[in-house]
């Protein structure tokens, strides 16, 4: 049986999150390997756009997830999740989140596109954003320990890579050696 089929079935027709019974369509919730009926949706037009956008939420369009978050479909519990989420600073949708429970691994499913994740941001000294791949320059001198030299003012570091979880930190390679280096001490190159 066809994945459509099934969804159709399942959702009685309607939009598995507001219950919305115009403009269906199979939602595949990211990220998916191998499509199947327990990674897919169905959902209506208005849905699908304010999962896709977020400049175009209406709060008040998702208070139908008071209902579907109860759903046992994981892509409709991971959905929910994601949109309460999104959502949270409204105030009622932190609410549901406190009272939904998602098990291991569809929590992680839910958090596997960053949202509700606070994304840190990497700058150099001048608040240019900075990202992998970047090329920075040092703007001074900078003694490198357990290196036995110094990185000089003006010497290029290619192909940064970011520290997760510090956005005070990037790593590069300077004079064959790779080392971590305060944001606050390159300057993003052009």
């Amino acid at each position: 049986m066809n994945i459509e089929l099934i969804l159709r079935d399942r959702s009685a027709g309607q939009c598995e999150l507001c219950g919305a019974a115009d403009d269906l369509a199979l939602y595949q919730v990211p990220p998916v390997d191998q499509p199947d009926a327990e990674n897919t949706a169905m959902l209506c037009t208005t849905c699908r756009q304010q999962i896709a956008d977020p400049e175009l939420s209406d709060p008040n369009h998702w208070r139908c997830l008071n209902d579907s978050m109860w759903s046992e479909v994981p892509a409709v519990k991971v959905l929910a999740w994601r949109m309460l989420t999104r959502l949270s600073a409204e105030g009622w949708p932190r609410d549901l989140l406190d009272m939904m429970y998602l098990e291991d691994d569809l929590l992680k499913w839910a958090k596997a596109t960053g949202e509700g994740q606070e994304r840190l941001l990497h700058q150099d000294c001048h608040g240019a954003e900075l990202v992998a791949g970047d090329t920075v320059t040092l703007v001074k001198d900078l003694k490198v320990k357990g290196g036995g030299f110094t990185a000089k003012q003006g010497t290029a570091v290619r192909n940064i890579s970011l520290v997760q979880d510090n956005p005070q930190h990037i790593e590069g390679k300077v004079e064959g050696q790779r080392i971590v280096i305060l944001t606050e001490y390159v300057k993003k190159s052009h």
